[in-house]
């Protein structure tokens, strides 16, 4: 195993600065920004966005899953199926592939931001900032690439309509979270308009005062559920990770070993060489270490590496390589838990062109910085050689740092509703750091003309989604595809 790092420029999504051939940063007025949405807007109207038919070209689903499969491990794919085929929201998590060429064939706003590429419900969630406070933010960038700023919000609304199906909402409890959904995004997006850059750049979603907004409209049960999930999140730190995942083996700590959902790297090296994987993955953290800033390489100085393994992760990511990375520092209890997640090139490239990086690590670092107001202290990149000689791109970052998501079974459709706000919000916000505000605020209006398409687009959409889980299990239960059920 080999390693190495690519210095290249930042991405520049659509934003209000634009740069001239000479590299030439150009500043238009707020005038000029609003006129230049209300003219995307008078080229495509916001009614179009309501609309969703399914091309005559549109490639069988199975087809699209499988061709994704390919460059996956073999032996996780039927593990990715199952889970997939466990309800049709997990089958809608698992198809940003699906969505993304469906997207493609529908009406574009020509309006670009960094966008997510999966901004659905469940990538949404709390973490720790660095300041240790815990913020609500988009937590999943896999497939982030500056794009049409639509997309995003379509699979957002899209994402309540299917999961408010899962658990048994009625078309009208739907309609009432999926306006508020986009009615949250649009009028947000007006408020940032209106923000100084600095303001703007530094805004974002403290647990605490979300807490205090959600409780003075929850039940006694739905505070106390609140309370419960928040302490769940604040403990998932890696002295957790440290008792859940390792064992003492001769004086040191080893990752446990729970195939085919956790693999050490020693069960998967050949026999002899793994001392050598071992100085591999010393050596990737040290080529790691030269994406991160100055004082946190001081920081990683401190730790030492001592373990890997491949971990199975998450629904539309399983079967792409993913691998936990024990380090200590002072002593056996002073543990650092890292995740070195594989980057694919996100299910965007097709329709929007391929990335301004090469690396696909950096490409999702890069993304995730500019939509979040805080990120992981040790986020970074690193292209890695691995043991079957193929040359990958990851990204790292903390595995467990305090991060916690929605447990979707559990909300009601007022909580749901508040959830969505909240998602609105957090997407809006994060479109606004890297995308022009004021031209996307001037688009969406101050009308519910945007809403209402999305919450027509959006049960339509959630239609095409059944269509889909239904052809998977059909793949499934005739043997063309392998699926394994998980107890």
């Amino acid at each position: 195993m080999s390693t190495e790092t690519t210095e290249q420029p930042t991405t520049t999504p659509d934003r209000a600065p634009k740069r001239s051939g000479g590299g030439k940063v150009v500043h238009f007025t707020p005038e000029e920004r609003a006129a230049r949405g209300k003219a995307a807007r008078a080229e495509i109207p916001r009614k179009a966005h309501g609309e969703w038919e399914p091309s005559s070209q549109r490639p069988d689903p199975v087809d699209v899953l499988e061709e994704q499969a390919k460059t996956r491990v073999p032996e996780l794919v039927p593990i990715r199926y199952g889970r997939m085929l466990v309800s049709p929201f997990a089958f809608y998590r698992g198809g940003a592939a699906l969505m993304a060429g469906d997207l493609a064939e529908g009406p574009r706003s020509g309006l670009h931001a960094q966008i997510c590429g999966d901004a659905h419900l469940a990538n949404f969630g709390v973490y720790a900032a660095p300041d240790r406070r815990l913020i609500f933010s988009v937590n999943d960038f896999d497939e982030t690439l500056p794009g049409p700023f639509e997309w995003d919000v379509k699979r957002l609304v899209a994402s309540f309509a299917v999961a408010g199906r899962y658990r048994g909402f009625n078309a009208k409890e739907r309609g009432r979270i999926i306006a508020a959904v986009a009615r949250s995004y649009r009028e947000s997006m007006h408020q940032f308009a209106s923000m100084r850059n600095l303001d703007l750049w530094y805004v974002r979603a403290d647990l605490e005062e979300v807490s205090r907004e959600f409780s003075a409209m929850a039940t006694r049960r739905q505070r106390k559920r609140m309370e419960k999930n928040v302490a769940h999140a604040r403990s998932k730190t890696s002295l957790k990770a440290f008792d859940k995942l390792t064992r003492l083996v001769d004086g040191e700590r080893r990752i446990i070993s729970d195939p085919p959902l956790i693999v050490p790297i020693r069960e998967l090296a050949e026999p002899g060489q793994e001392a050598n994987v071992s100085e591999a993955y010393a050596d990737l953290i040290r080529t790691y270490r030269r994406t991160l800033a100055v004082d946190r390489r001081k920081l990683l100085e401190r730790f030492r590496y001592v373990d890997a393994a491949r971990k199975v992760v998450g629904v539309g990511s399983v079967g792409t390589r993913a691998w936990i990375v024990l380090l200590l520092g002072r002593d056996n209890d002073d543990p650092l838990f890292m995740q070195a997640k594989e980057a694919q090139p996100s299910v965007l490239e097709p329709h929007l062109g391929k990335s301004e990086v090469s690396s696909h690590g950096q490409r999702v670092v890069e993304g995730q910085r500019l939509m979040q107001s805080a990120s992981d202290i040790m986020l970074g990149w690193v292209t890695a050689v691995g043991l079957d000689g193929v040359k990958r791109d990851f990204y790292l970052r903390q595995l467990w740092d305090s991060k916690g998501s929605a447990r979707i079974d559990e909300l009601e459709p007022n909580a749901f509703e508040v959830y969505g706000r909240l998602c609105g919000w957090t997407l809006a916000k994060a479109h606004a750091r890297s995308g022009d505000a004021v031209a996307i605020a001037a688009y969406l209006g101050t009308s519910g003309a945007f809403d209402r398409a999305l919450a027509t687009f959006a049960e339509a959409y959630a239609d095409q989604n059944e269509r889909d889980y239904d052809a998977l299990k059909e793949a499934a239960a005739s043997g063309r595809v392998t699926a394994e059920k998980e107890v």
